[in-house]
C-alpha cells in the first residue's frame, strides 16, 4: 500500500515532465520557397521522430546570419530545435546528440548541399563534418562526424 501511495504522490511530477520533453521534438524549418531538398530533409526529420513545421522565406541568408552562420558556413535550410539552430542536411544522430548533451553553443551547421546527406541525393563519398555555432556568434570546430 506504501508503494502504491508513493507512486500516486509521484504522478503529478511525472506528467508535469512530458510536455518538456515532447517539445525537443518540434521542429521548425526555414527554406526557400523554390527548395525541394528542403522538403526531403523535413520528411527525414519526421521518419526519426521530430514534429516539423515548414516555413517558406526569401530571408534564409540573413536568417543564418543572425542566428551566427556567416554565409560560407550556411547550409541549406535553418531549423530551430529546442533552443538550438541546426543548418544544412544535419544527420539525426548529430541532431539527438546535440539535444542529450545539451552543449553550451547555439547549434550546429553542415555547410552547403553535401551529396548523400539527409534529403540530398547521391552518394556520400566522405564523413560529415558538422561544426559548432558558438554563442559569441561565429563557426567553431567541429562538433560531430558522421
Amino acid at each position: 500500500m506504501r508503494k502504491f501511495l508513493n507512486a500516486v504522490a509521484l504522478a503529478p511530477f511525472v506528467w508535469a515532465a512530458v510536455p518538456a520533453l515532447a517539445g525537443e521534438k518540434d521542429v521548425t524549418l526555414y527554406k526557400n520557397p523554390q527548395c525541394d531538398c528542403c522538403e526531403g530533409y523535413a520528411d527525414y526529420l519526421r521518419e526519426n521522430g521530430f514534429d516539423v513545421t515548414v516555413k517558406a522565406t526569401h530571408d534564409l541568408a540573413e536568417m543564418s546570419r543572425e542566428a551566427g552562420i556567416s554565409d560560407e558556413f550556411q547550409g541549406c535550410h535553418l531549423s530551430f530545435v529546442d533552443g538550438y539552430v541546426v543548418s544544412g542536411h544535419v544527420p539525426v544522430g548529430t541532431v539527438k546528440k546535440l539535444l542529450t548533451e545539451r552543449p553550451d553553443i547555439k547549434g550546429v551547421t553542415l555547410p552547403g548541399m553535401p551529396m548523400g546527406s539527409p534529403g540530398m541525393s547521391g552518394t556520400k563519398e566522405a564523413p560529415f563534418e558538422m561544426l559548432e555555432v558558438t554563442k559569441s556568434g561565429t563557426v567553431g570546430g567541429v562538433y560531430a562526424r558522421e
